[in-house]
């Protein structure tokens, strides 16, 4: 059984971050039959609507029990903070893009969809 405690983790998301671009965004695929051999005492439409509200919380959209966030900077903190829920961020890498819709996109596949494209 998968577990926080273990470090035990599927990855289901990228969030991209480019403070220069002014751009902050995240995308998920959450493949339920992975996610059914990986955590099967997990509901799919619960997760996903977790991903849903990280999402939301990316675009800066208002929601009882999270602050306002205007600035991509504090939303970015914000999701990136360390949390013992069942959606965990990962470790925070830097990098350099002159596109970051399509760094998220090529990272998205890479790491996350299952057919890795």
């Amino acid at each position: 059984m998968p577990s926080i405690e273990r470090e035990e983790f599927l990855n289901v998301g990228v969030v991209v971050y480019a403070q220069m671009a002014d751009f902050l965004d995240a995308r998920f695929d959450l493949a339920p039959q992975r996610l059914e051999a990986f955590a099967p005492h997990l509901d799919p439409a619960d997760v996903e609507a977790a991903l849903e509200g990280m999402c939301a919380a990316v675009r800066g959209e208002a929601c009882a029990g999270r602050p306002a966030m205007p600035k991509l900077g504090q939303r970015f903190g914000w999701i990136t903070a360390p949390r013992s829920t069942i959606l965990q961020p990962g470790p925070l890498h830097g990098g350099v893009t002159d596109d970051p819709a399509l760094t998220l996109d090529r990272l998205v596949s890479r790491l996350v969809t299952p057919s890795g494209g």
